[in-house]
């Protein structure tokens, strides 16, 4: 528990606690050649953590090639290094002030400044990049030149002699990493036992070499299922973008596969065209044709890159249209994450925010299968707008997209959640109550990651919008929350309908409005968090992975 003389670094640390990460339990079905293959993958990851590290911040590279090589070692900023993979924690609070090394006459040598907060540009467009320069820039582009400027896998770049910007494809600008990485792929490749994904990791090697991700994306979603180990390897998310939600991270999963809960779960794919057509809003805000996303439930083993802490509980990828067009997306759910989240995070929290008589109504199963639903409803909705089918719905919300795409992805998942309750679907597991009450004690969890955050400004916006419709109360007395019945579905049901016509209509100026109206934290809901905060309750979890300890996976 962080004190009053806590330093910025040790109040963000106390904040997550360790869990174990992997273990020879999740290997049963694994051949010789796969377990050849981990310390390779394991080899890819830490380079595409180094790839992360540099599209962060401009200066991270330098940030942590200091800290690292530091006499004596320091093991708490190393430990805050990789699990915010820069100098900025939860809230983008600042743990570590700006560096300055002297030389023996006591002159400075060598200054990195590190911002308050990380720069909305991230790595991906110079440092004096203005968002207007942009947009006139590529406004005046045309043909490859625009598409390039535009695209998931280019940096931008200034001319230092003109001051003109120019595209940069990730291939060049990563190459140092990016070749050996396709060359550890390619063995791999010869090791795994399935052909699958043996497929996959060559393919994505010469992606890794040509910048074309598309069919190395789709070998990616045609991974069978049969697949002992299953590889997330590429640049894929855009939340490090914060001017535009274009550029892609680079990150890597390595998991075993969970088949016994991915044959339970594979049932909720088929539903997904039926979920569509049942959204509570109009047909031209309804996709036609959906193909229902591969899902697939894994224990993960390792991670690099873009998997900073709170710690993923589940993706559904890729984020790029063009492989979706083709063979849909994939849902990965990663068991093992889930159930350290919720004991170590999510039990404890409920214990102090809920009512009491709604505390056995907290379940595993209802906090698992609402993430699962969330992961499809990424799927459901529209994509293009409604005015425009050309226009990308991420185009025109620009830097509200993220939090909007994730609070439609909780809020409409928690209404297909109702409708497969209802037909029968979900028979035999947790009802519709424990669901709803699981969804308030979790909207905490994603709101102490901050609203600065896409996920925690999209809870926030749910929270304040159920609320506000009675379907959350608040008791002053004993300072605790609870679910009203009631009105809860109802509440549910125009949320999702609200969410999902901003999205299609795609007018940034009401999307704005939407935002700043329900995108805050109420006084009690602060005074929980702060209790929360008090009592030492963590925020998230983050891996301790064996492999890296003891040699075992």
């Amino acid at each position: 528990m962080a004190t009053a003389a806590s330093t910025p670094l040790e109040k963000q640390l106390a904040r997550f606690q360790e869990i174990q990460v992997g273990g020879s339990k999740y290997l049963g079905r694994i051949s010789a050649g796969d377990r050849e293959a981990i310390p390779l993958l394991i080899q890819v990851g830490k380079l595409i953590d180094q790839i992360f590290i540099r599209q962060y911040w401009s200066s991270n590279e330098a940030l942590h090639t200091h800290i690292l090589n530091q006499t004596p070692r320091d093991t708490k900023l190393e430990l805050g290094l990789q699990l915010f993979k820069g100098p900025w924690g939860l809230d983008e609070e600042r743990f570590i002030d700006s560096i300055k090394e002297h030389n023996h006459n006591g002159d400075v040598h060598k200054a990195i400044h590190i911002p308050h907060e990380p720069p909305r540009h991230a790595n991906y467009y110079p440092d004096d990049i203005d968002k207007q320069e942009y947009l006139d820039w590529v406004s005046g582009l045309e043909g490859q030149e625009k598409i390039n400027a535009e695209s998931y896998y280019y940096v931008i770049k200034r001319d230092a002699a003109t001051g003109k910007l120019y595209s940069v494809p990730y291939s060049e600008e990563y190459k140092e990493f990016l070749i050996p990485a396709s060359q550890l792929l390619k063995q791999a490749a010869d090791l795994v036992s399935d052909k699958s994904l043996s497929k996959f990791l060559k393919s994505r090697a010469e992606a890794f070499i040509s910048n074309d991700y598309v069919d190395s994306d789709v070998d990616w979603l045609r991974i069978s299922k049969e697949s002992p180990l299953d590889v997330t390897c590429g640049p894929y998310e855009n939340y490090a973008d914060k001017l535009f939600s274009i550029r892609a991270a680079y990150e890597f999963y390595l998991h075993a596969r969970d088949f016994e809960s991915s044959d339970i779960l594979a049932k909720f794919s088929s539903r997904l065209q039926d979920m569509e057509d049942q959204l509570p809003v109009g047909e031209l805000y309804k996709a036609k044709g959906l193909q229902p996303p591969a899902i697939v439930t894994v224990n993960q083993l390792y991670s690099g890159g873009d998997v900073a802490v709170p710690m993923t509980a589940a993706y559904n990828l890729p984020n790029d249209e063009a492989p979706i067009k083709i063979a849909g997306s994939k849902l990965v759910i990663i068991k093992n994450v889930q159930e350290g989240k919720f004991e170590k995070v999510l039990r404890p929290i409920a214990q102090q925010v809920l009512e009491p008589e709604q505390l056995e109504k907290v379940e595993f199963e209802a906090f698992f299968q609402h993430v699962l639903m969330h992961e499809v409803a990424h799927s459901l909705g529209p994509h293009f707008l409604v005015r425009d089918k050309e226009t990308k719905v991420r185009s025109a919300l620009q830097e509200y997209h993220s939090a909007m795409e994730e609070a439609k992805a909780d809020i409409a998942g928690l209404y297909a959640v109702g409708l497969l309750l209802k037909d029968g679907t979900l028979a035999g597991g947790p009802n519709a109550e424990s669901f709803y009450i699981t969804f308030l004690a979790s909207a905490f969890r994603s709101i102490r990651f901050g609203i600065t955050e896409a996920h925690g400004l999209g809870q926030a916006i749910q929270f304040q919008y159920l609320r506000e419709q009675g379907a959350f109360a608040y008791d002053p007395e004993t300072n605790k929350f609870s679910v009203v019945m009631d009105k809860i579905e109802d509440a549910v049901k125009s949320l999702t309908a609200r969410i999902l016509i901003l999205q299609g209509d795609g007018d940034k100026g009401k999307v704005k409005e939407f935002v700043d109206k329900y995108g805050i934290i109420s006084p009690e809901v602060k005074q929980a968090l702060s209790n929360l905060e008090n009592l030492g309750v963590p925020v998230d979890v983050y891996p301790k992975y064996r492999i890296l300890e003891d040699g075992t996976i």
